[in-house]
């Protein structure tokens, strides 16, 4: 068997969404997603100028020589475009072996750890009020984990919370970065209040989950850990940027509130440290952005040697390729934390028919052979690609926030 064909589809039912799929010459074809939210047209010509021919009359059966081919082979490792692509390449080869093998992907994995996979989802409000009523509103849908996150007085638009109230939030909300303001004494000041107030309303048996994007110094950090420590958070996010692994054992030293982080990471040298130090509890590193399964295979491994445990990125901005392939996943390691959930458009589920089901919080893993998420590629015509950035933030006084 040789690999005959390989292409990328670009379309956007609500999301832009980038979708590598390779074709073998027996007609078995697999498919992977390369999204990577607001530089998806970098991975299609990396996937389309330098992967896809070399690519053409391999054996798609190897799967780990192909990985490391294309991770060595380029010279220029890692980064969030070409691992992009590599993850895309090797989604959809495994996708084939477990079409091959007439498996669901979660049994070529080594079968079943769990049989239902608890997700969380986004609560978001303008005031805190207006928040506990969507967390109410997701307790009310059988989820047992929510992210809540709620915007702050004095200050106009934040990252992360909707712009209305009752909707989904869009982080890519402009052709070009948006520019937002941010008081970082303002939020400090304001989320213990927020999670009080959870508390008050829903009492302990709910999972509560926040998210810091990155917003915050190792210090900061560390107080906000601390004070929210009687509420019991199930994680505090990405409370400062990981460049520097280091910074989060300074967090550590100050708080038991547990840490989750790694949704930009896109290799196993980013989580190394903080990993073997114990700095962490949840590594979010995520298939299509991390190297694939090859990959996050091993980035698991070594996280399950120090009790952390995995919580993957899943937001609408990873079509519904990853998150199916992230539910096998999540089925079969052993290590298994927690998967994120925000529900894609009618429009990009019609565009991409799955197997999996979410039922009373959590994810059902289907057992069609292979990853169980295919794309009708003649509706993804319907929807072209349009631009759209993420947005930066400045401080009060016009500094473009930089940590």
């Amino acid at each position: 068997m040789k690999i005959e064909h390989a292409y990328t589809i670009v379309t956007s039912p609500g999301r832009n969404f980038v979708t590598l799929k390779i074709v073998t010459d027996q007609g078995e074809y697999g498919i992977g997603d390369a999204t990577l939210n607001g530089r998806e047209m970098a991975v299609v010509a990396y996937l389309e100028e330098h992967v896809i021919p070399t690519l053409i009359g391999r054996d798609p059966q190897r799967i780990e020589d192909i990985w490391h081919y294309l991770y060595r082979g380029a010279y220029w490792r890692r980064g969030p475009v070409t691992m992009s692509a590599i993850a895309a390449v090797d989604m959809a080869l495994w996708d084939i072996k477990a079409k091959l093998a007439g498996m669901p992907l979660y049994q070529l994995l080594g079968g079943k750890s769990r049989d239902r996979v608890m997700v969380y989802g986004h609560a978001t409000g303008r005031d805190i009020e207006a928040c506990l009523e969507e967390v109410a509103r997701h307790v009310d849908e059988g989820y047992k984990a929510v992210r809540v996150q709620a915007g702050v007085p004095g200050i106009a638009s934040i990252y992360g919370v909707a712009k209305k109230d009752g909707e989904p939030y869009e982080p890519a909300d402009s052709d070009l970065p948006a520019e937002h303001v941010w008081s970082t004494s303002k939020y400090l000041n304001h989320v213990p209040k927020l999670f009080a107030a959870v508390r008050e309303r829903f009492g302990e048996e709910l999972h509560v989950l926040h998210d810091v994007h990155h917003r915050l110094t190792p210090i900061e950090a560390a107080r906000l850990g601390k004070e929210v420590e009687p509420y019991h958070l199930f994680w505090l996010e990405d409370c400062v940027p990981a460049e520097n692994q280091e910074a989060f054992g300074l967090i550590r030293q100050h708080t038991t509130t547990p840490l989750a982080v790694g949704e930009v990471f896109n290799s196993l040298y980013d989580a190394k440290a903080l990993i073997e130090n114990q700095w962490i509890d949840y590594i979010r590193a995520t298939l299509t952005h991390a190297g694939g399964i090859t990959h996050v295979r091993r980035i698991a491994d070594l996280a399950g040697l120090y009790h952390v445990r995995t919580g993957f990125h899943g937001p609408t901005d990873l079509s519904p390729v990853c998150l199916g392939a992230a539910i096998h996943f999540d089925t079969w390691v052993p290590n298994f934390g927690i998967q994120e959930y925000m529900p894609h458009t009618s429009a990009t589920d019609e565009v991409f028919p799955h197997d999996y089901r979410f039922e009373d919080g959590h994810f059902i893993v289907g057992e069609t052979p292979g990853h169980g998420v295919d794309i009708d590629e003649t509706l993804a015509k319907q929807y072209p690609y349009k631009r759209a950035s993420l947005p930066v933030n400045r401080l009060e006084d016009g500094t473009l926030w930089h940590w």
